[in-house]
């Protein structure tokens, strides 16, 4: 099986980054600071556009997008399923390659009956579950129930704070998964042990950010005025960062 890069974009210059340097896939989001939400319209519009563009690359980078409609729990009303639902379609209609989904019941397994919904209302599309599956109770349990939904994937860490420490759980669940759903390792995923855990994991797909941060080109500055937190830094963000796509993915095209 081909090992693949998928990186997580939170602006319209990350997915140019990842073009650049030569990731496979985004996922495309928003609010990575909260585990990442829904992103806007109009930015999935210019992503997909951004990748149909370009015309230097073998394979079109493709475009999946996280459906997530607030930060926090997994456990979700029917009014906030609906919402989901219909940003599916909203992704579709955009042009995205897949979706990213993921819910939850109170006792710590997939709610299947959400999550059913959403594979209908994504169908032809390429599916992904997220991390939600780390907070889930039993992950054997839930692996099986997203081969049953059809998802192509799960982004999972292991069931830990990193994929590098959970990388034992991630060789387990790739051998159970016996190829029927592809395990995409993330969280903490950089060039320094995106190698180990390839190898200690046997996984064929990792996710990463790759940012670093940049400032701001504002001449005029009022340092004394917050936007969200009393102590955040409105003069600098993190991005997603070529150079480090680039390292990722020729540590993936290595292991080839």
């Amino acid at each position: 099986m081909e090992r693949k890069l998928e990186i997580c974009c939170g602006d319209i210059e990350s997915v140019h980054a990842a073009l650049t340097g030569g990731a496979d896939r985004v996922e495309l989001c928003s609010g990575l600071e909260c585990g990442g939400l829904t992103p806007s319209i109009g930015l999935i519009r210019a992503a997909v556009e951004a990748a149909h563009k370009d015309e230097t690359r073998q394979n079109r980078l493709l475009v999946h997008v996280l459906i997530r409609p607030r930060e926090g729990d997994f456990l979700y009303s029917e009014e906030e399923v609906s919402i989901m639902l219909d940003d599916i379609d909203a992704a579709r209609e955009a042009g995205a390659d897949g979706v990213v989904i993921g819910a939850l019941l109170p006792d710590g397994s997939i709610d299947m009956d959400a999550c059913s919904r959403m594979s209908t209302r994504a169908k032809g599309m390429n599916l992904t579950f997220h991390r939600a599956f780390d907070l889930c109770a039993d992950a054997d349990k839930a692996l099986m129930q997203l081969m049953d939904l059809g998802c192509n994937r799960v982004l999972t860490s292991g069931q830990s704070p990193t994929a590098l420490a959970g990388v034992e759980k991630l060789r387990h669940l790739n051998e159970l998964s016996g190829e029927k759903i592809t395990i995409l390792a993330g969280s903490g995923v950089n060039p320094g042990n995106a190698k180990e855990i390839l190898d200690r994991s046997r996984v064929h797909e990792l996710h990463a950010s790759a940012r670093s941060r940049i400032g701001s080109k504002m001449g005029f500055r009022n340092e004394g005025v917050a936007m969200g937190a009393p102590d955040s830094d409105e003069y600098s963000r993190m991005t997603t960062d070529p150079a480090i796509v680039s390292q990722l993915s020729n540590i993936i095209k290595d292991h080839n």
